[in-house]
Formats: structure tokens, C-alpha cells, sequence
């Protein structure tokens, strides 16, 4: 179903993460034309808008998290009177780790048309400068703040084979890299990205270990943690019946054996040769 003909738009827009001059001519065009801004903080807005010699044209609203459900019929209501409403959070894109997705949500369930003007984002910055690989990552939101919960939730990262990009707050930093090294191993590659693209920007890089020692001194600023995808685990003589068993099973489902083998062969850290050859080779009859 297409969007109704005629209706106002959801505008998306990402904003400095630090440093005013990387907002994009399209977003300062959209602060001064939108009839409603929703601003997850309306001082930094109005604070950015001056930056960049905007005086906004329309009605500002606060859009937190405290607020962003309370908020959504109003403004849902108002796009579809026609108007346009324009979202923005305190730095980088909405809807990651940020008000958006709800609106965004309810939008779409009327049928309402939503689009983005792109931009900053912390999460893709820190991994670009992070040395760490970047051809496959995910994204994990902000840490948990609990110890159970954040060890169970590090538990699930032992093993992860995509380098992950987390948020965490300063006061928490040293103890959750410190909690990363014990479950996840001391020599485990890291970089912790410190107030990116502004005046005091710094990027750290090592092991778990020398990380969490470095923060226990103390960290200020937005904290962006890019984490190593986890080593590939070595098979053994006696896993390789299973990962042909899997072959083999996935083969005769209908998937192609190379790029069955190429993927089990990554995840079991052996040569994809030696797989193909145990996944073709006659096995006698038990």
C-alpha cells in the first residue's frame, strides 16, 4: 500500500555528533521549513539552529523517552493533516539508540509517509576508525547497567563473529571493560572512542585488559566501544563428522555446497578445501 496522496511526512534527520559544520545543507533546509520540530532536547536544538544561522519556522516539541509515547498521536495527527515533522535527537541518526522507532511504528501503521535525511552516526564512525574489521559488524545499544545482566549479555558475545559496537556511559566504562575481560578473554582487540568529531575527540586502542586498566582512571564524554569479533574457534578431528553431517543436510535442502562449505569452514576456523574434500569423499557403511 502506498502512502496517502497528499498527506504530510516523518523527516528523519541525523545531526552533528560534535561539530556543527557536518550538518548537511538538507537538514539545515529542513530546520528552518518544518512545521513541527520533535527534539529529543530542545535547547541543544535551538543551540545547534543558532550554530548554523537557522531560525526554525515551526512548532518545537520535546520528544524523549520519558514523553515519545504520550507524544506520538498528536504528531501522527498532525502528518496526517499535512504537515511535515521533523525528528531530531541530541547527536547522530534517530531510532538508533535514540527516540524514533516508535513514531516511525505508528507511522507506517497509517499508512503515513516517513523518509530520512542521513547523516552522522557514532556507531559507524567508531568502527571506521577503529582498525577493527568492519566488512561485518552489529550493533548492540548501550550496555546493560546490572552486573548479571551484563555478563549474560557479554556471554553471548564469546563467540560473536562480527565485530560489535556498544555505547556505554563514562562512570560505567572501567567496569564494564573490566567485566568484558573476564568473560571475553584479556587479550580480546578493542578501541573505546571518546567524544568523536569534537574538540576532545580520542580513540583508544588495545587489549580488554589494557583498556580497563586505562579507564579506571576515568573517561569523560560519549563513549562509543567497538569489540573484536571473537577468534575462530579450530576444529578438531572429531567435530568434522558433524560439520559434514551439516554439509551434507544442508546440501540436499537445496543449498549450494561451496557456499555452505565457505561458511562452516569460516565459523570452525578449518580450511574450506579440507571440508569440501570430507563432504564429498564415500564414507562406508556403519
Amino acid at each position: 500500500m502506498n502512502p496517502v496522496s497528499g498527506a504530510g511526512r516523518l523527516v528523519l534527520a541525523a545531526t552533528p555528533l560534535g561539530d556543527a559544520r557536518d550538518a548537511s545543507p538538507r537538514l539545515i533546509e529542513a530546520l528552518a521549513s518544518a512545521d513541527v520540530i520533535a527534539a529529543e532536547d530542545t535547547r541543544r536544538m535551538r543551540a545547534l539552529s543558532a550554530a548554523l544561522g537557522v531560525t526554525p519556522h515551526g512548532r518545537v516539541v520535546s520528544f524523549y523517552d520519558a514523553v515519545e509515547n504520550s507524544r506520538i498521536p498528536a504528531l501522527v495527527a498532525s502528518i496526517a493533516d499535512g504537515d511535515t515533522v521533523l525528528l531530531v535527537t541530541d547527536a547522530g541518526m534517530p531510532s538508533v539508540s535514540d527516540p524514533g522507532y516508535r513514531i516511525v511504528a505508528a507511522c507506517i501503521a497509517e499508512d503515513l509517509t516517513v523518509t530520512c535525511l542521513p547523516g552522522p552516526s557514532a556507531v559507524t564512525t567508531a568502527l571506521a576508525v577503529s582498525g577493527l574489521p568492519s566488512d561485518r559488524f552489529c550493533f548492540e545499544g548501550f550496555a546493560p547497567r546490572k552486573p548479571g545482566e551484563r555478563n549474560r549479555w557479554l556471554t553471548t558475545l564469546v563467540s560473536e563473529p562480527r565485530t560489535a559496537v556498544f555505547f556505554e556511559s563514562p562512570h560505567r566504562l572501567a567496569t564494564t571493560l573490566a567485566d568484558a575481560a573476564e568473560v571475553l578473554g584479556d587479550d580480546r582487540q578493542a578501541a573505546v572512542c571518546r567524544e568523536l568529531t569534537k574538540t576532545y575527540e580520542e580513540v583508544r586502542r588495545g587489549t580488554l585488559r589494557e583498556l580497563a586498566d586505562w579507564a579506571v582512571d576515568g573517561a569523560r564524554g560519549e563513549i562509543t566501544v567497538v569489540l573484536a569479533p571473537a577468534p575462530p574457534k579450530q576444529a578438531t578431528e572429531t567435530d568434522i563428522p558433524a560439520l559434514v553431517e551439516q554439509v551434507q543436510a544442508r546440501v540436499a535442502a537445496g543449498e549450494r555446497m561451496k557456499t555452505v562449505v565457505a561458511e562452516l569452514a569460516e565459523a570452525a576456523g578449518m580450511s574450506k578445501k579440507d571440508l569440501y574434500n570430507a563432504s564429498i569423499t564415500p564414507h562406508p557403511p556403519t
